[in-house]
């Protein structure tokens, strides 16, 4: 049984002169409750997160953040660690926090000749995107293009790269990181080599990782992928066949599979295949999906890196309400696809849907011990995506993704993807610990090391004590 450290008491008021002293010391500028802009400021994607920090600090540098990190300590407040924002639990923000927002820290450097990147916490993927393309480079980079990079990364990374070059943390060469006592550390495999492993799946529970550096692939620009769909009564027959291919896909091809629901109301099964390499290759890679059954429409074609990058986008705005349930799967057998096919016929919302990620490829080969991140193994991720968009809905659309959760339990494999976990009090400890697996031990030790207080406690936890 893991036992988390119990959040410090928040302070009922900080003193005025010093808050003044510490927003005069911020090049980017400090956000206080009775600001116009306090509500702005600590909104993030998920509109199921309505929490309210006690400051706001928009760092425009290192030096903000080690202003930050240091006023925190000093006065006793618990920090939260804002990048793009966007992870489903919200832990960008915490009640009575102070808040480090990275978002105005928006610089990118590409080394073409060198093929890596230097990036700041602040970028987002279709920013990185942007300027690896000019080159003709991408990294593997989240599928919806306003992720921010810091998180998805620290957490491990997936995206459509993943099967043929690693995951997100696979491709981190170095990192910029501030510790809980102020410090600046550079992470690599040549100096601070412990802090370099942690931070590659260990979510953010090590400090406020200021840059990263990234290696390059050459990608694109145009490369063939796009959406099969198909009438909800012939989903059983897609997703078995699909199942049936997956074993003998080549790492340039990722599918993943889903059930969703059309604008116009209709209930959809769909493939999303993307091959990584030359289009005529391509073409051939993806022949055999298209040729399963007879697709309501056939959408796969030709498409710049960049626009696959967006191809989730408008699944995910911003200000939708949203729960998640996740897991590896062990396979997908015929009473796993019957459990999904029914389970989504019952959907609350036409914003749920459930998403297949194929997994495997170049991400499985890398030892669970070699990084942070230990899950190198399953076929498939499962996301139960919950969305919706009145209040008064939570209770049934919640309902619904965990009791499809619950049934499909039985066919889950040990462990979750970080990134995908709702808040740690509804996932409960263990199922946080099952998502650093058989490293949890070990990143308890790094825990203790770098950040003994749990300073940085608002993400899912490695607490310093087990």
């Amino acid at each position: 049984m893991v036992t988390q450290l119990a959040p410090a008491a928040f302070p009922v008021d900080l003193d005025d002169e010093a808050v003044q002293a510490f927003g005069a010391g911020l090049r980017g500028g400090l956000i206080r409750p009775e600001d116009d802009d306090y509500d702005t400021a600590r909104a993030v994607w998920n509109a199921m997160i309505d929490r309210r920090p006690a400051l706001i600090a928009r760092c425009a540098g290192v030096a903000d953040v080690i202003t930050a990190v240091n006023f925190a300590r000093t006065n006793g407040l618990p920090v939260a660690v804002r990048g793009g924002g966007h992870n489903v639990a919200g832990t960008a923000v915490a009640d009575g926090a102070l808040v480090i927002d990275l978002s105005p820290m928006k610089g990118i450097r590409v080394n073409p000749v060198a093929k890596t990147a230097r990036v700041e916490g602040g970028v987002t993927w279709a920013e990185l995107d942007a300027e690896t393309q000019a080159f003709g480079l991408a990294t593997t980079g989240g599928t919806v293009s306003t992720t921010g990079v810091g998180g998805l990364t620290l957490g491990g990374g997936f995206g459509w790269l993943m099967r043929c070059h690693g995951l997100s943390c696979d491709n981190l060469l170095a990192a910029d990181v501030v510790t809980a006592d102020g410090r600046f550390l550079t992470a690599s495999e040549s100096e601070n080599a412990d802090l370099f492993w942690g931070l590659r799946g260990g979510g953010g529970n090590f400090g406020v990782v200021t840059s990263f550096e990234f290696r390059l692939h050459e990608v694109g620009p145009t490369l063939i992928a796009g959406p099969l769909f198909h009438p909800l009564n012939a989903a059983r027959e897609v997703l078995r066949r699909y199942r049936d291919m997956v074993p003998s896909m080549p790492d340039a091809l990722t599918c993943h599979a889903a059930i969703l629901t059309s604008p116009d109301g209709a209930q959809l099964a769909a493939l999303l295949p993307a091959y990584i390499g030359s289009l005529e290759a391509g073409e051939a890679a993806v022949r055999p999906l298209r040729a399963i059954g007879t697709p309501a429409a056939d959408l796969v074609g030709p498409i710049p890196y960049r626009g696959l990058q967006t191809i989730f986008d408008a699944a995910f705005p911003s200000g939708r309400r949203n729960y998640w349930k996740s897991g590896f799967l062990r396979g997908l057998d015929d009473a796993a696809i019957d459990v999904l096919v029914d389970g989504y016929s019952r959907a609350p919302s036409p914003h749920c849907a459930f998403l297949l990620e194929h997994y495997g490829g170049a991400a499985c080969r890398v030892a669970p011990e070699a990084t942070a991140f230990p899950h190198r193994s399953a076929p498939f991720s499962l996301i139960v995506l919950a969305a919706w968009e009145d209040p008064a809905a939570d209770a049934a659309n919640i309902a619904w993704a965990r009791e499809l959760w619950a049934a499909m339990r039985p066919h889950a494999a040990d462990g979750v993807y970080v990134n995908y976990l709702s808040d740690a009090r509804q996932e409960g400890e263990n199922r946080v610990a099952a998502a650093y697996g058989p490293n949890y031990d070990r990143l308890v030790a790094l825990k203790r090391t770098y950040d003994p207080t749990n300073r940085f406690r608002f993400n899912q936890n490695i607490a310093p004590t087990s």
